[in-house]
């Protein structure tokens, strides 16, 4: 249509970038005027990419990241201390479903939280992260029953998850664009660290007689409230938030936009081939490498750790050589590398130089998840266009590890689940990556180019 305009974003100009949401989205009714009068004051004032007020909200993203994703990433301490503790009466599917619903939780309110915050900002949103999260945490501690666990840490817990990280990535948003994967890359390292140190943290407090699991639970939940005080006070918008309402075609934009539901579409299959190795290494380790159980634990800190580098680094890069790109060569390498070298690691040094390996590279999944999108969305919605991938990775997150686990179950041998668990991750790593750059070469207009 020779009308048709395109909604500014806040990427240059000179990277190529468009959008042509529905005509009616921008031509109809006084508030949909207001919103791009928004977007233009917006652009016009740019982010400033540094600053006191900007490095704050880095420090309160990071304090988040720290206690959402990096709690997150300690879930196979729990699995272990289940099935051998308070829940060994229950077989190992029906006690995943704690870990599942927490990681499930994390992604699938994202749009709900990111709606929210494009309404009311962070603010509001982090105080209810920080006491559902925190009290889920301190009920779990009194838990006895399955579903007293299910309950508390499965969905109070959880919930509150999704109201600390979602909120956190689309801060940072909203104060870098130039420096955005750096900053973005420096947030996420917090669930690295986190990572490390709750698994560690939490599998010593378990087995030291003097503290057990109720006291590993409340002190995990007394540090994840003292770094959420830091966030309530750093993490601020750069502007402040306007309530107002929301026309339908304003949140139907996304879905009708065929290079956004592209690139959707290959994060939807990136996911499988990125967190099946996730949730899978320790288990591997166990059966098909022989390590004992503590070095199992640890080799989910040792991925974490090597992770951490793997997401500052990939932020840095992002901003030279292009998000996009960084974003597709780094799952297409995992892709390899989950092919190359984990079929062959059965044995201990194999499965840690495979952990190390991978976690470096797998690293700009969690970094550069939110820039993708955000760097395609107009400003006054990245929130809302964050969350709707969140929602979209729901999916893989909350079915993952029964597909993996019936993978294992239909193989001949245990060898042969192994193998076939690594050929599905290593293909779909592969295959996401491949139409994510299809979606690039759609936003760019060119095979490539810094994007």
């Amino acid at each position: 249509m020779s009308s048709e305009k395109t909604v500014p974003t806040d990427s240059d100009a000179g990277e190529g970038v468009f959008q042509t949401p529905d005509e009616s989205q921008l031509s109809h009714g006084p508030n949909n005027k207001s919103d791009n009068e928004v977007v233009v004051q917006l652009q016009a004032d740019g982010p400033p990419d540094g600053g006191t007020g900007a490095w704050l909200a880095v420090l309160g993203a990071w304090c988040c990241s720290f206690t959402s994703f990096g709690w997150m990433n300690s879930v196979g301490v729990f699995q272990s201390y289940y099935e051998f503790g308070p829940l060994k009466d229950y077989d190992s599917s029906t006690i995943s479903w704690i870990p599942s619903l927490e990681i499930f939780f994390l992604f699938f309110l994202g749009p709900a939280v990111g709606f929210l915050f494009d309404k009311y900002g962070p603010t509001p949103l982090i105080l209810v992260g920080t006491f559902l999260h925190v009290f889920g945490l301190m009920m779990a501690s009194l838990a006895t029953e399955y579903y007293q666990f299910l309950l508390a840490q499965g969905v109070c817990s959880a919930i509150g998850l999704s109201f600390l990280y979602s909120p956190a990535i689309a801060t940072i948003a909203t104060w870098f664009h130039k420096k955005r994967g750096l900053a973005m890359g420096v947030m996420v390292t917090g669930s690295s660290l986190g990572g490390v140190v709750f698994p560690i943290m939490i599998n010593r407090l378990i087995e030291n007689p003097n503290t057990g699991y109720p006291w590993a639970m409340r002190i995990s939940a007394f540090l994840i409230l003292a770094l959420q005080i830091v966030a309530i006070f750093t993490l601020r918008p750069r502007t402040a938030p306007a309530p107002k309402k929301t026309p339908a075609a304003t949140l139907a934009a996304p879905f009708k936009e065929f290079p956004f539901v592209v690139m959707l579409l290959g994060m939807f299959i990136l996911m499988y081939g990125i967190f099946i190795p996730v949730n899978y290494l320790a288990l591997q380790a166990l059966e098909q490498a022989h390590v004992s159980e503590s070095m199992s634990l640890y080799l989910v800190s040792i991925f974490n750790g090597a992770s951490l580098f793997g997401r500052l680094g990939s932020g840095y890069w992002s901003d030279i050589a292009g998000r996009w790109n960084v974003f597709v060569i780094a799952g297409a390498t995992s892709g390899i590398i989950e092919l190359a070298l984990w079929i062959p690691a059965t044995y201990q040094s194999a499965t840690i130089g495979f952990a190390v390996t991978f976690g470096f590279l797998s690293g700009a999944f969690v970094s550069l998840l939110a820039a993708l999108p955000a760097s395609v969305s107009p400003l006054p919605q990245i929130g809302y266009r964050i969350g709707i991938v969140m929602l979209v990775l729901s999916l893989p997150a909350l079915t993952m590890a029964p597909i993996g686990g019936r993978i294992l179950q239909s193989a001949s041998s245990v060898d042969d689940g192994w193998l076939h668990v690594k050929i599905f991750g290593g293909v779909l790593s592969l295959a996401g990556s491949a139409v994510v750059f299809y979606a690039r070469t759609l936003y760019s207009k060119k095979f490539w180019s810094v994007f």
